[in-house]
């Protein structure tokens, strides 16, 4: 990588005057912080904010000192750098082997900066702009104002931007974005997600729908080609005889009906997706087979047992997913007053390497000896030759 003369030039370079927005993401595992966000001020300072996994801390900078900072994190504490003016958005990136990476493109609707404690992370779509498929939604109106009655609505639409962003913002610049959305539906927040990707992100993308009803695609074929979204298509199919040449980058499942998501889960693993979105709609496979002494007070109770089935089903998924190589989380999705089906799966393949592989499919199996329980996703995986018996791991390090 370039000396830190030269990544003070890049960084200068990429943080012109008149910045208002510059976040430092993609941290390293040392980094003491997740994300750093600098924001203009009125006053021509710089408003820093630092996220820790449950903290942010603040602090006025001039913008020498933004940059100082911004230079001396990158390649270090943080791997990418992305600032925005009013017309563009400059990035940074350090490779894998080191290489320092520079990026400008136009920014056609850009974030606006972010004042300490006022942020908004419904700024990922702000107002001002008639998105297409959100005005046919309902959400804004044709002059770009967001429907009072469905601000909550565009919030949960923001929070999956939020979630995606997050992990795609870190694969490479130099190519389409490769994007499947299985069980697609209507395809709201897949017609909202390649406005993001290419409007606001300035990436270009290619983005698949599938769907097994073939009215559904057609009508979405349909409104595709009314917004002029080149790059996003709908097809007819099923998950398991679907196929992509080249790869894929992110698969995208959304609400599909109990053990409907573990098809999903099991081909995306499949296809070596490089990241997986995973909202699971109803979990009822794992409730009948649920057994515990130990637990027969909350067993015993239907709501309890209903909810304490549907939390297994996904902690046991994201295991899963460790144990074939991808790093899980499990997040809130949209507000639990809106619905209890209000979590997200988020896999990364990535970091993972055999001894915790190993582990995960040891933790997950001692889970189901503890609880009886036999999930769909490992039938799955096994059948796959994706994943061994109870004691052995089929495949190499996902870091290889």
């Amino acid at each position: 990588m370039a000396g830190d003369e030269g990544i003070l030039s890049a960084v200068e370079a990429a943080f012109p005057e008149g910045a208002h927005t510059a976040v430092l993401g993609d941290p390293s595992p040392r980094s003491r912080y997740r994300k750093v966000a600098l924001s203009l001020k009125g006053d021509g300072s710089y408003m820093a904010e630092k996220l820790s996994a449950t903290q942010a801390f603040h602090a006025s900078l001039t913008r020498a000192e933004a940059i100082s900072l911004a230079a001396e994190a990158l390649g270090g504490d943080f791997r990418s750098l992305n600032c925005w003016t009013d017309s563009r958005e400059n990035s940074l990136r350090v490779s894998s082997k080191g290489k320092l990476l520079a990026n400008s493109r136009p920014s056609r609707t850009p974030p606006k900066p972010s004042l300490g404690h006022d942020r908004a992370k419904s700024r990922l779509l702000p107002e001002g702009a008639a998105i297409p498929p959100l005005v046919d939604m309902g959400i804004y109106t044709r002059s770009g104002e967001v429907v009072n009655s469905m601000r909550g609505k565009l919030a949960q639409v923001n929070r999956f931007l939020e979630i995606v962003a997050d992990e795609v913002d870190k694969l490479p610049l130099d190519r389409p974005l490769r994007v499947i959305d299985f069980g697609c539906g209507k395809s709201y927040l897949t017609f909202a997600l390649y406005y993001f990707l290419t409007e606001v992100r300035g990436r270009e993308a290619s983005m698949v729908g599938l769907d097994l009803k073939r009215d559904v695609v057609d009508r979405c074929n349909e409104a595709a080609a009314k917004y002029g979204y080149s790059g996003l298509s709908f097809e007819a199919g099923d998950i398991g005889g679907y196929g992509a040449e080249g790869g894929v980058d992110a698969v995208i499942s959304l609400h599909a009906c109990d053990t409907a998501t573990d098809y999903a889960l099991r081909r995306s693993v499949e296809l070596g997706a490089k990241l997986i979105f995973c909202a699971p709609c109803c979990q009822h496979e794992l409730n009948p087979q649920l057994r515990s002494e130990a637990l027969s007070p909350l067993l015993r109770h239907g709501a309890l047992r209903e909810r304490f089935a549907s939390l297994a089903t996904d902690a046991l998924r994201a295991t899963l997913l460790e144990a074939v190589g991808y790093r899980a989380q499990i997040l809130d999705f949209v507000d639990f007053g809106h619905t209890p089906k209000n979590l997200m799966i988020r896999a990364a393949k990535r970091g993972i390497g055999s001894a915790r592989r190993a582990e995960a499919h040891a933790e997950a199996m001692a889970m189901c000896e503890a609880l009886s329980l036999r999930p769909k996703l490992l039938e799955l995986l096994r059948e796959g030759g994706l994943i061994g018996g109870s004691d052995t791991m089929i495949g190499g390090d996902a870091n290889d």
